[in-house]
């Protein structure tokens, strides 16, 4: 398939697209890599256990990935600013939601499905639609893989923030102070206003209808190892993520050690993004994809025989930091080399979906299993034997573009 050439429309800055771009993911992802550590402030006052936390966080995960679809679609065909002042506004109502739901049903209600609805219109899907349509494909995976970076370093910036915001003001006080944080977002989102969108002057040719590009990725192979392997990505990583800070409470580490564990993965994945999306433009990303996902397991196996110690810890949360987002930008990278990006931010919400489906499994299982043995072991074997099959089940990807014609527009061969 040739691309069509976007060059022939005019284009935002890609300083422009990058600063305001990477500064909203580095918010959006910021704020909510850090709600693990309101996971015991939270049940602890609440009288919950750590189940029906996961339980929100799961849903919340599982509302971004289905959300992230319909997102991508309105965001496609309307452009991103609107999407994502949406999204900035959600996410406030659900930071004060979080704050004062009284009921687990509420809690589930704000913090599940208003945040996982937020987070959709303001991270990488949208996010990534606005760079695949405004920079060129020989620097695209570069791009894409300096937004993921500002999203970890919000991370190292914002996790250790919240902690000190909950230790100086109290857990639904922080909530409070975050919520008026994220709209900072709106204004953020002004410098993607792309140019015109729709009839007249797209920026893309679009020689398919949603529906067509629907099926036709449903059908084609690539796409489904792509997801299964992103499936295991989310799984790894909310679980991590969240349950961690426990994990470490449990065999009576310090509170400060979970929040430098986390600041400090958001801190490498900085380095583990930029690198993998700079290597996605010389390598082949089904290889980088294979490498990560294997080293994963390699890295909790490692973690779970050495020694429990804040040392451990803290090279546990440097090695999983270069893995950690690593995978989004080869990933994305690989749906619009193959399928190219008139439907970019839709097709990325499909795939994003399947990592969702993992998140909500992976941090779901966690707080039940622990509630039932006491322990997270099972959780952690899980991870690895995953992150196993994730790899292997990437290499056998075709990164190649799909050659279309007329007759092809209803699908792809796999």
């Amino acid at each position: 398939m040739t691309e069509p050439a976007p060059a022939m429309a005019p284009r935002l800055s890609m300083l422009q697209v990058l600063l305001c771009g990477a500064a909203i993911v580095m918010l959006s992802m910021g704020i909510r890599h850090g709600f693990g550590l309101w996971l015991l402030p939270i049940t602890a006052e609440q009288g919950w256990t750590r189940e029906t936390f996961a339980f929100a966080i799961a849903i919340q995960n599982l509302a971004w990935g289905v959300f992230g679809i319909f997102a991508g679609m309105l965001a496609d065909r309307f452009g991103a600013f609107k999407v994502l002042v949406a999204g900035a506004v959600l996410y406030a109502l659900g930071l004060v939601g979080m704050a004062l739901a009284q009921t687990s049903f509420l809690f589930v209600l704000t913090t599940g499905l208003l945040i996982g609805a937020a987070q959709a219109g303001t991270t990488f899907a949208v996010i990534y639609g606005v760079i695949g349509r405004q920079v060129p494909a020989e620097r695209r995976s570069w791009a894409m893989g300096v937004a993921a970076a500002a999203g970890s370093f919000g991370q190292f910036l914002l996790v250790p923030v919240e902690g000190w915001l909950i230790l100086s003001f109290g857990w639904q006080e922080a909530l409070l102070i975050l919520a008026a944080v994220v709209l900072l977002i709106a204004p953020l989102a002004w410098g993607l206003r792309e140019p015109v969108l729709g009839a007249g002057g797209a920026p893309v040719v679009r020689e398919q209808s949603i529906m067509q590009a629907l099926r036709e990725a449903a059908r084609y192979r690539s796409f489904q190892l792509l997801m299964a392997g992103y499936f295991v990505c989310g799984f790894q990583v909310v679980f991590i993520g969240v349950h961690l800070p426990s994990y470490l409470k449990d065999f009576g580490l310090a509170p400060h050690v979970a929040s430098y564990a986390l600041a400090l993965i958001g801190l490498f994945n900085v380095f583990g993004t930029y690198i993998a999306g700079a290597l996605g433009q010389r390598l082949a990303k089904r290889k980088i994809l294979a490498f990560i996902y294997l080293a994963r397991s390699v890295a909790i196996t490692l973690f779970l025989l050495a020694p429990l110690t804040p040392a451990s810890v803290y090279l546990f949360a440097a090695v999983m930091g270069l893995l950690w987002l690593s995978t989004v930008p080869p990933t994305n990278a690989l749906v619009a080399q193959i399928f190219g990006v008139a439907h970019l931010s839709m097709l990325g919400g499909f795939v994003f979906f399947s990592h969702q489906i993992g998140s909500f499994l992976g941090v779901w299982l966690g707080g039940l299993l622990y509630d039932q043995t006491g322990n997270y072991d099972v959780v952690w074997l899980l991870a690895i034997g995953l992150g196993v099959l994730a790899a292997m089940v990437n290499l056998p990807i075709n990164e190649q573009p799909i050659r279309r014609g007329p007759q092809r527009l209803q699908g792809a061969p796999t």
